[in-house]
């Protein structure tokens, strides 16, 4: 009745179709409990009735097997429950399908048995199901005289253990001697048998337990069947399944061992003799590279990776004698990038094989590498990238120098343009891989195919520092403390340190190429330049731009990373480029250094000494600061600001200081102010220490880099001082300039030093050879030796001589400026004047120097007294420098008095600066004794002198004159009879008048108004005051007439002087006891009515007044 309820549901559409899949015959008897309820409508009792049958045909029988697999496809847990309901029923069920598997000999329903046998298997998860099936499967193969039938039994089993891994440690447990019939399929001439085998292997290989227990079968027996198998596959299935096994033995050290041994076995015996028919693993796959297969040539690449992956060193050598490098690169030209990708893991592995390199093969395959990448980067496979670039830093790294890579200037170009492309992708990681390439890349056996193409190379370097720019400026987002995105902050900060190292790194490999390069005479330039082009790719220019290049980007970069972490390593290789630039651009180290040491590098090494160079910690980090600071250091000391360059003496103490004691520094500032302020005794190796920080904090304090406290170093460097007088040592004189100039510079107004430490630097300084020694051009160590009297007595001369001796002000500019004008003074003369007010007596050390310097000295001294003088008319300094003047000019008049003007080079200068001093008198004072004194001394000196002694001469007139005229009615007597008491300055002033007619509009015009102004006071104070004469003068009054009866305009000063004087004649009615006007040559007798005019004419007096019109005219007109 069933049965019949279930025939009677198959009416309607489709009828037709599921009713194939039903045995008619017997479906009727069946149970509906076997019926599938869904569709497609299978019964099971149907299917182990009519698929056993027969006479049912074939394509029936496989339209019911493809029915039963759809419905397993699609309702997977329905038929489970309906093959479920009865173990028997499964069994049987299960045994039938494998009997038809094994009995029919059409491959489609071969496959389809295998296909819903594995997937009841899987689906039903019986063991007594699968413990069946093998037993059926294993009962097969025995029974088999031949392997001929047994692809679908061997298939079966390969899927199944591919459907269910376990089983195959169950089969080798407890199916081993399965084993002996799978090496029968193996040499089966039947490669698709064979394959079925491999296949099977391969899965049986792929458990860990399996393997282990097939250990003895592969070496005794499976080993060279396999590789005589792999190597006369014909078919891509068998080559493929021998692969795919072949990987599953690479898995392990054993089998890898036991294959390459084998191999190395086989090529010694045909080395010798050997039998043909064994070919060893290499050219196995080297025969399968060669395929124009892609994916046996993808599948060979990775067996060769998985062999050299476990020991490089030991199986490396066997592929590299099968030349297989060779053909891996021709497959770096390949599309696929799958292929290219197994490559490059391939190469990257063979390359930790010197023979690699010594064979050439880098050498044959770099322009494929290079061609790749270039290829490989317009792509957006980023993996590919990363590995092609890892590829190529190895090779540039491992490459041995003797063996030149790059054969052209062309490739080498190609290879940086790959380079600098890579290094300026978006993607860090593949930038972080370039990196490395360019630091390996940058090597002088790299570079050195002519001509050296150094604007390339200034590109790559720029394209890696401007990558890691932008990197570094990259903002980071900081959240509150705990916040996941300060954790991924703190990451990304890591990254950056490790870019910014790789960056670094390469940069000194550029560094350190551009310094090899100075010892090559044949690359400092490109040889095929024309002469008449622009040097640009030569080495200065690389080194110039290397320099540059620093200052822009690297130590920016630095410093900004510095601010957020710090990174030992980062800061080692970024020290050891500054330190090779002082080498790389020699001639500009000094300004280099400047730079350096005032942006604070000083502070900078030693806050890294202090922090990880302690103990033993961090040793290299520590020989780099330390290189650092003496390279810097040196070069310091070797260009001072305003001094001459020091000794090689002086540098060679310097270098001796700083060699042995930087090494030892690991303080921190506070740290080395007490060591410096340790008054207890002090051992030499503390000492030397000592003078080191000392010399430190010197040079940064020059270049305005006060990392420590200016009072705390105040008392430091006092107490140093002191200890060393404790214990009677004498420092070095590079440490005392140091030690005094600090002193200077950390000293405050209101500080005074004590007077031990006063006269410590005194009897230092007095066992100084010369003050230069010692000597820092610095406005404040002026002030720490004037406004100490000790110091200004006994060292005062010196010190001011050498300040300006070095001292740059445009003193010129100040000379001759009126008071009005006030101009902003320079800030060291300004600083020299507050200390000039302080102590007005420097200004007598100031007369000294004017009188004893060179010219060029004097000359500055004196404009900067003329200068003081005006702008500080408060200041009451007059009598203090006339006193020290007439000392001076005593002297010189003593040791000189024929020749004074032999006696100084500098006495203008000195008369000069009286004559200022007599200026800045008020009018109608009294002349004092010295002042007297003065007036007879200038004068007695304008005797001794020739009228060639302008220099002289014009001061001194200047001062008479002022001398006469800025004082009282009985200070003007007195000082006129001194000066007509010198005869010898009457008969100079003579010859002065006399010189008018023969030189008139000579340079000495001014010397000669000087003469006729002077003569004219002289003649009205005598006339005044009937002062007693004891030399009269004459002056021809023709010559007089006649100079203002045709004047010229470049003489209107001279014309106007004697004007003055015939004025003063006129008043005097020509009767002056000291000027004597006569005429010139004989004259006639005087008509009667020129005697009213005697001594002059009629003509002489129209010829007068026509001359002062003309000058009236003259002055209106100029």
């Amino acid at each position: 009745m069933a049965v019949r309820e279930a025939a009677a549901g198959l009416s309607g559409p489709g009828r037709d179709e599921e009713a194939a899949l039903l045995f008619e015959n017997a479906h009727y008897r069946h149970d509906s409990r076997w019926l599938l309820p869904v569709s497609p409508r299978c019964c099971l009792a149907c299917a182990l009735e009519l698929l056993p049958e027969p006479g049912v045909s074939l394509v029936r029988k496989k339209h019911v097997l493809s029915g039963f697999r759809d419905a397993l496809m699609k309702h997977a847990s329905l038929v489970v429950q309906l093959v479920a309901q009865d173990q028997r029923v499964c069994i049987h069920f299960v045994s039938m399908l494998f009997g038809l598997l094994c009995n029919v000999e059409d491959g489609s329903i071969t496959d389809l048995c295998i296909e819903v046998l594995i997937q009841l298997t899987t689906q039903l998860k019986l063991e007594q199901t699968i413990h069946c099936l093998l037993d059926e499967c294993h009962k097969e193969l025995c029974s088999m005289p031949s392997m001929r039938g047994s692809l679908a039994t061997l298939t079966l089993l390969g899927k199944l253990v591919d459907a269910v891994p376990a089983l195959a440690d169950k089969l080798v447990m407890e199916h081993g001697d399965l084993m002996e019939h799978l090496l029968r399929g193996l040499v089966y001439p039947n490669e698709g048998v064979q394959a079925s085998v491999c296949y099977l292997y391969g899965k049986l290989y792929s458990s860990p337990v399996a393997a282990e227990m097939l250990l003895g079968h592969f070496r005794e027996k499976l080993c060279p069947l396999f590789l005589s198998t792999m190597d006369g596959a014909q078919t891509k299935e068998l080559q493929i399944n021998c692969l795919g096994l072949l990987k599953q033995l690479l898995k392990y050290d054993l089998f890898v061992s036991m294959l390459m041994n084998k191999s190395a076995l086989v090529e010694s015996a045909e080395s010798v003799e050997g039998p043909p028919g064994e070919t060893p693993l290499p050219l196995v796959l080297k025969k399968l590279l060669l395929s124009r297969d892609e994916t046996l040539q993808v599948a060979s690449a990775q067996c060769i990776t998985a062999v050299l992956v476990h020991s490089p060193a030991k199986h490396a050598l066997a592929f590299i004698h099968a030349d297989i490098p060779e053909f891996l690169f021709e497959h770096l030209s390949s599309s696929s990038e799958v292929l290219v990708w197994s490559c490059y893991n391939c190469l990257i592995l063979l390359a930790e094989e010197p023979l690699f390199f010594s064979k050439c093969h880098t050498v044959y395959g770099i322009e494929s590498v290079v061609r790749s990448l270039q290829g490989n980067l317009r792509m957006n496979n980023t993996e590919l990238h990363k590995q092609g670039l890892l590829l190529f830093a190895e090779i540039l790294t491992r490459q041995p120098e003797e063996i030149k890579l790059f054969t052209s200037s062309a490739m080498c170009r190609d290879a940086g343009r790959a380079l600098r492309e890579a290094v300026s992708s978006p993607v860090l990681e593949v930038a972080a891989e370039a990196l490395k390439a360019i630091s390996a890349f940058l090597r002088k056996d790299h570079q050195s195919a002519l001509p050296v193409l150094y604007k390339e190379l200034q590109g790559l370097v720029k394209a890696m520092l401007s990558r890691c720019a932008d990197l570094s400026q990259t903002p980071l987002n900081w959240r509150p403390l705990g916040h996941a995105s300060n954790r991924n902050s703190e990451r990304a900060i890591l990254r950056r340190g490790k870019f910014l190292l790789n960056t670094l790194e390469g940069f000194r490999n550029a560094c350190r190429l551009a310094m090899e390069f100075q010892r090559e005479p044949s690359a400092q330039e490109n040889p095929f330049t024309a002469p008449s082009a622009e040097k640009e790719d030569t080495l200065e220019a690389f080194s110039e731009f290397l320099l540059s290049a620093c200052d822009s980007l690297c130590i920016p970069m630095v410093m900004r990373y510095w601010e957020q972490a710090t990174h030992p390593a980062v800061m080692e290789v970024f020290l050891s480029v500054l330190h090779s630039l002082f080498v790389i651009v020699p001639h500009m180290k000094e300004k280099f250094s400047k730079k350096l040491a005032a942006s604070s590098f000083i502070r900078l090494a030693l806050e890294l000494k202090a922090r990880f160079c302690s103990g033993l910690s961090h040793s290299a980090l520590n020989q780099v600061c330390s290189s650092f600071l003496y390279y810097m250091c040196i070069s310091l000391f070797s260009a001072p600001e305003k001094t001459g360059p020091p000794s090689q003496e002086e540098l060679c103490a310097v270098s001796e200081l700083l060699q042995h004691g930087l090494p030892q520094i690991s303080s921190r500032g506070p740290e080395s102010l007490a060591l410096l302020s340790d008054r207890q005794y002090v051992e030499e190796a503390a000492r030397q220490r000592q003078y080191c920080i000392l010399l430190l904090f010197y040079l940064a304090y020059i270049h305005e880099d006060r990392f420590v406290s200016k009072t705390k170093l105040f008392m430091a460097v006092q107490s140093f001082l002191l200890s060393l007088q404790d214990q009677g040592e004498r420092p070095p004189l590079v440490v005392f300039r140091a030690s005094i100039y600090l002193l200077a510079i950390c000293q405050d107004k209101d500080d005074a030093l004590d007077e031990a430490v006063v006269g410590a630097i005194r009897k230092f300084l007095e066992d100084t050879p010369d003050l230069h020694r010692v000597y820092t051009h610095h406005p404040l160590l002026l002030r720490l030796f004037l406004l100490h009297p000790e110091l200004m007595r006994r060292f005062g001369h010196r010190v001011l001589e050498l300040w300006f001796s070095w001292e740059e002000s445009s003193y010129e500019e100040l000379d001759g400026v009126p008071s009005a004008g006030q101009p902003t003074l320079p800030a060291s003369v300004a600083a020299l004047f507050h200390i000039f007010r302080s102590s007005p007596s420097i200004l007598l050390i100031l007369l000294d120097l004017i009188c004893s310097s060179p010219m060029d000295i004097a000359r500055k001294v004196l404009i900067v007294l003329k200068t003081f003088l005006r702008r500080n008319e408060d200041v009451q300094v007059g009598g203090l420098i006339r006193g020290h003047f007439l000392m001076i000019l005593q002297h010189l008049l003593v040791e000189h008095g024929s020749s004074p003007s032999g006696a100084s080079g500098n006495l203008p200068l000195l008369l000069n600066l009286l004559s200022l001093v007599q200026l800045r008198n008020e009018s109608e004072q009294e002349l004092d004794s010295m002042a007297m004194k003065l007036l007879h001394q200038v004068s007695k000196l304008c005797g001794t002198c020739s009228p060639a002694d302008s220099d002289i001469l014009q001061p001194s007139f200047n001062f008479l004159y002022c001398s006469l005229h800025q004082t009282t009615l009985g200070s003007q007597r007195r000082a006129a009879a001194v000066l007509l008491s010198s005869t010898a300055l009457i008969e100079l002033l003579e010859k002065m008048l006399a010189l008018t007619w023969a030189e008139e509009g000579s340079p000495r015009t001014g010397l000669l108004c000087s003469a006729w102004l002077l003569t004219a006071s002289f003649s009205a104070q005598q006339h005044k005051g009937s002062l007693q004469v004891h030399q009269t003068l004459s002056v021809e009054l023709d010559q007089v007439l006649k100079a203002l009866s045709v004047p010229k305009k470049k003489a209107a000063l001279l014309s106007a002087a004697i004007l003055r004087f015939l004025r003063t004649a006129l008043q005097q009615n020509f009767s002056s006891a000291l000027v004597a006007l006569r005429p010139s040559g004989a004259q006639s007798p005087p008509a009667p009515e020129d005697t009213v005019l005697a001594p002059l004419g009629t003509s002489q007096v129209l010829s007068l007044v026509i001359g002062l019109q003309n000058l009236l005219v003259q002055w209106l007109i100029w």
